[in-house]
């Protein structure tokens, strides 16, 4: 049985908070607001997602599972919108990047019966997923708008040599789809060597056995190694081409990707 965590024990995690705020204090990083702002927010929205999934876990799964997944999505898109805001449709192709990714995932798990349809384990499983895909779309958005503008006179020299801006954004894309993927394939190396990953911990803990915990655990890593890789291709290769207009052009200031 999981050891149970007393009101009064979470009072001391203000010490895992006070060790940042130092830093930033000190070395005058001016992020105190951000940090206490995060850690408020944070702990709100974890009680009341306790509260609330305590609710949806008892409703029937074809209704409690659509509506939180749906939810999760749409919060998820939004939040990857804000690394690439200027991009027309960034919004719709997130969004849809976001539901193709899950709906594969699920349904791979459900085949091949890796989870059963109940929300109690769909609704967390599909939450790393989901998260895991918001994160790896906004760094792909943002790593790219970084490689335009750093190589843009590269770009522009092979768009005057007659290349397409497929041709041109070649190494862009792979230099995306690198920084994207890179931290998935270094945590997998180190996985239950360095680290026991969260889900396979909090199993232990619940008492489950340390094996059946590393299969649940295989599952769910291996799910967002891949949903993350399909997530930062699908973005990059739907995006970069709104840099260039319809006369292959390269685009280069935010004004004029707008009104592209």
């Amino acid at each position: 049985m999981a050891p149970e965590v007393s009101n009064q024990s979470l009072l001391f995690l203000i010490i895992f908070v006070v060790v940042p705020l130092a830093l930033s204090y000190i070395y005058q990083l001016g992020l105190n607001k951000n940090i206490l702002w995060s850690t408020i927010r944070g702990t709100i929205q974890l009680f009341a997602i306790g509260y609330l999934l305590t609710y949806l876990f008892d409703l029937p799964a074809f209704i409690g599972i659509p509506i939180t997944v749906g939810v999760m999505i749409i919060v998820a898109a939004f939040h990857a919108r804000q690394k690439g805001k200027e991009l027309p449709k960034v919004l719709f192709v997130i969004l849809i990047g976001l539901v193709v990714v899950e709906a594969s995932v699920l349904t791979l798990w459900l085949v091949f019966d890796m989870v059963q349809f109940r929300p109690s384990e769909v609704i967390p499983m599909s939450g790393m997923v989901i998260g895991n895909s918001m994160v790896a779309m906004g760094l792909a958005l943002e790593r790219m708008k970084s490689e335009f503008k750093e190589n843009n006179g590269r770009i522009l020299a092979a768009l005057s040599l007659g290349a397409e801006p497929k041709q041109a954004s070649h190494l862009i894309v792979r230099k995306t789809l690198n920084a994207a993927l890179i931290p998935n394939i270094d945590r997998l190396k180190t996985i239950g060597l360095v680290q026991l990953p969260g889900m396979m911990t909090g199993l232990i803990l619940g008492g489950v056995e340390p094996v059946m915990a590393i299969k649940y655990q295989l599952v769910i890593s291996l799910s967002i190694f891949s949903s993350v890789s399909l997530s930062a291709m699908f973005v990059t290769l739907a995006m970069y081409k709104h840099f260039f207009n319809k006369s292959k052009q390269l685009l280069e200031s935010e004004e004029e990707i707008r009104s592209n």
